[in-house]
């Protein structure tokens, strides 16, 4: 079966969710096919918060050094 789903965003997988579910309601694919659309949806949902997590680790190590540096230079925020 060519089912396409786009999942680049909580709000996409969400959407796949429902409309994977749905499916499986009216008969359209089994729900052995389902599960695993479920599991990919998961993985992504997972690599997505791990994403975000290091982006905001990075900028909170960013500010550190540039208040670190600040304190060196004697300007103090």
């Amino acid at each position: 079966m060519g089912i396409r789903f786009r999942m680049k965003t909580p709000t996409e997988v969400r959407r796949v969710l429902v409309r994977v579910s749905n499916m499986v309601v009216n008969g359209q694919i089994e729900a052995k096919e389902a599960n695993s659309i479920i599991s990919a949806c998961n993985a992504v949902l997972y690599a997505i918060k791990t994403e975000e997590q290091q982006k905001r680790i990075e900028e909170l190590e960013r500010k550190i050094t540039e208040y670190e540096e600040s304190r060196r230079d004697g300007e103090w925020y």
